[in-house]
């Protein structure tokens, strides 16, 4: 008689089997004036697979409707058997479904219950090395609505073995009425080892000092119960896991120990990452090295970072069972303010070890000669006339396509420590100048340009310090695809990962053309001499020259005096 989505319940206590398809939003509201709590149990739910708590799961509020405190929330990977209780008399749980079309099936029941109301041996804590609990009455029938906790916790470095020697509980294939779950743990939120009923002799094993066990009854057929006991074992010696990750802007790189993968059973040649087509590199040592984009990487956005992530894990030799435990070793680039925190942590029997480094992104900005930004200038400093247009670019030295660089503030100084005095040219994408143009967005790539000035007081340069912003381009609503924002409006915003990029610096023409003028003078000076001695080196030849001619012209017109003085005569004969 209960409608099929969302119903208005007043009734002591009532079991619900639900029955969901696809785009449901149904809401039940428990409500009556007892002046007493409810608790509500879960005890079995279907979501579609591969669903996510995002797009398919239940919500549950401490009050009358869904605008009341969330209590908490079950979904698809719920890892416990959900058990809610209100602090008052009112509790409302909505489900809703994403689009897949898929039977999902829910069986949850409620009760109101006298928090002051106790039940004799139901639950506590048990500290000794080894002990016995039994369910209450036990071997008489247990009550109902029965809810205890038995909090197990033994020494340091020890494990916990737990036997049902005798076990009695209502029977059902899903367990959905009577029950007891098993939680590797000091809490029912997660961690759930098993959860058993009917008749059976279960043993479970925790892998730490710390176990938890769990006795929920609904209102009819109670049977004998259970009684149990448990041993403590003092756990292995740790092994190291002997790792080491390194991250940059293009590539993960992550090195692992044969001695390591030896201590934990396996051989190097049989492990994978998300991609098992990418084989690792062996030598005294097993090494991936891989793009952050290949190999199956997978990225996530969580609006303040990115995070790369893979897992390396060991492939099984057989197509149906396997006698090996699992382990995963999970490696993770995490790209967040002005830094890259490179995590790598290994998962065995629930216990995670974690390593951690630090990095950063590769970002670098340049002038360009023009606004195609395809020829960047080399020469440093860079002389420019005053009033010139300069082309500026940040860039980001990264293999992954989905990254957006937005220049979020740009400050001038003419000292290259950013001291006083300084200017501003961009402040939160907003042109604090009038000549700044700023271009969208592209890649890698973050552009502007403006007009080239001078400092007063005859400082000769021009420092330019920006700070970047770094965002997933899958964002769209990510802070490098809002441009201009003011300050108020910043505030609520976020970024990706934040740097700084310097360049400089600028140096006015005149001053090249003044210090090129004083470098003629002086080359002029330097050559001057050896001209003078090559000009009088001329002049003495020249004066050499023509002294000869003056004495051959003067010895030949002598001579011709001498000939005028002796005339011929002819001789005559005597």
């Amino acid at each position: 008689g209960v409608p099929r989505c969302g119903a208005a319940l007043h009734e002591l206590h009532k079991a619900l089997r639900i029955e969901l398809n696809a785009n449901a939003n149904c809401v039940w509201q428990i409500q009556r004036n007892a002046n007493q709590t409810i608790r509500l149990v879960f005890s079995y739910f279907k979501f579609a697979p591969s669903s996510s708590c995002e797009t398919e799961s239940i919500k549950v509020y401490d009050g009358p409707s869904t605008y009341s405190p969330l209590l908490g929330q079950v979904c698809n990977n719920t890892d416990a058997v959900p058990v809610l209780q209100s602090s008052s008399d009112s509790l409302t749980f909505l489900i809703t479904t994403n689009s897949v079309a898929f039977t999902r099936n829910f069986f949850v029941f409620y009760y109101f219950f006298s928090p002051e109301t106790k039940t004799e041996n139901c639950g506590g804590q048990l500290t000794g090395p080894s002990g016995t609990l039994t369910s209450p009455n036990y071997p008489a029938p247990y009550p109902e609505f029965t809810y205890c906790v038995w909090h197990i916790q033994t020494a340091k470095n020890s494990k916990i073995n737990l036997q049902f020697q005798d076990f009695f509980l209502e029977l059902d294939q899903n367990c959905q009425f009577d029950f007891t779950a098993v939680y590797d743990g000091p809490t029912t939120n997660t961690g759930l080892l098993g959860k058993v009923c009917g008749r059976a002799q279960p043993t479970f094993e925790s892998s730490s000092n710390v176990m938890t066990v769990v006795l929920s009854t609904d209102y009819a057929n109670s049977y004998r119960g259970f009684s149990a006991q448990y041993t403590s074992a003092p756990l292995p010696g740790p092994v190291e896991p002997d790792t080491f990750l390194t991250c940059s802007s293009d590539s993960m790189k992550i090195v692992l120990s044969k001695s390591y993968l030896a201590s934990v059973g396996y051989n190097e040649t049989h492990l994978q990452l998300n991609d098992p087509s990418c084989s690792p590199f062996i030598t005294d040592s097993v090494i991936f090295s891989f793009p952050l984009t290949s190999c199956g990487t997978t990225k996530k956005d969580d609006g303040q970072s990115i995070t790369y992530t893979n897992i390396i894990s060991h492939s099984a030799n057989g197509n149906i069972i396997t006698r090996e435990k699992d382990i995963q070793i999970i490696a993770k680039c995490k790209m967040e303010n002005n830094s890259t925190l490179e995590v790598i942590y290994i998962t065995k029997n629930n216990i995670i070890q974690n390593t951690t480094a630090v990095g950063r992104y590769n970002v670098s900005m340049s002038f360009y000669d023009s606004d195609s930004f395809s020829t960047p200038v080399r020469q440093s400093p860079y002389y420019v006339d005053l009033n010139q247009s300069l082309f500026a670019q940040v860039t980001l030295h990264s293999t992954d396509p989905n990254l957006l660089v937005f220049v979020d503030t740009c400050i001038a100084s003419p000292q290259p420590d950013f001291g006083s005095p300084t200017y501003d040219l961009i402040r939160s994408g907003c042109n604090k100048d009038d000549t700044v143009v700023i271009y969208p967005p592209l890649e890698h790539y973050g552009r502007f340009k403006f007009n080239a000035f001078r400092f007063l007081r005859s400082f000769p340069s021009v420092y330019l310090q920006c700070d970047i912003l770094i965002c997933d381009s899958n964002n769209t609503n990510s802070r490098c695809t809002q441009g201009c924002i003011s300050r108020q409006k910043r505030a609520i915003s976020s970024y990706t990962w934040k740097t700084n990029a310097v360049v400089g610096p600028i140096r006015l023409k005149r001053d090249l053309r003044s210090a090129g003028h004083s470098e003629s003078l002086a080359k002029a000076d330097v050559e001057e001499t050896p001209n003078l001695q090559q000009y009088s080196f001329y002049t003495l030849s020249l004066v050499v020259l023509i002294s000869n001619i003056i004495i051959v012209a003067a010895v030949i017109l002598k001579y011709h005096k001498c000939q005028a003085g002796y005339s011929y005569q002819k001789i005559q004969s005597s």
